[in-house]
């Protein structure tokens, strides 16, 4: 798989909206653990990292206190995440949109305007080297800390591969 912005202008960054249900556990991590990802790789400004939820029942919340507990135990600030719903308008300005199950991929798909916006979407964990197939990273909500602690390293290694793939793009596009 390859990926390039979407756009022929190095000023505009590649774009990504990782995207759960309620947006206050696992996509919250992703678009956390990639910005981290970015800043230590000196690319600030040329990766945005975004997250939603297919659902509206949180909209406006601050993330889960265990979402923010998990991430924090790792060095990660979530405390200024507030959660939003993914709108289908969105498409045209994101360059990847990064599903966190099968679930949220279908609802994806089924908002997806065109094949333009089908080809963007992703699943986190198929980039994950150790998934062993499978696809799915688990909704902690109804768990316990350790299921957030669990999900987070899911989160990471997935994040860290996705990463892996899209920086040597984007460091060429800042050539």
């Amino acid at each position: 798989m390859s990926f390039a912005s979407g756009s022929d202008e190095a000023e505009i960054p590649f774009r990504i909206c990782f995207v759960c249900a309620g947006n206050i556990c696992r996509s919250p991590m992703a678009e956390v653990v990639m910005r981290q990802l970015v800043e230590r790789a000196g690319l600030t400004g040329k990766v945005v990292s975004t997250s939603a939820g297919t659902g509206d029942w949180h909209v406006g919340e601050q993330a889960d206190e265990r979402t923010i507990a998990a991430l924090a135990k790792r060095g990660y600030d979530g405390s200024h995440h507030r959660a939003r719903q993914f709108e289908s308008a969105w498409y045209g300005q994101l360059d990847i949109v990064v599903a966190l199950d099968r679930s949220q991929d279908r609802i994806l798909r089924s908002w997806a305007n065109d094949a333009r916006d089908h080809g963007k979407i992703h699943l986190l964990r198929s980039f994950d080297p150790e998934s062993g197939g499978n696809v799915d990273v688990p909704d902690p909500y109804y768990s316990d800390d350790a299921m957030f602690d669990a999900v987070l390293g899911m989160i990471e290694r997935s994040s860290t591969a996705l990463f892996r793939q899209i920086e040597p793009a984007i460091r060429s596009s800042t050539r």
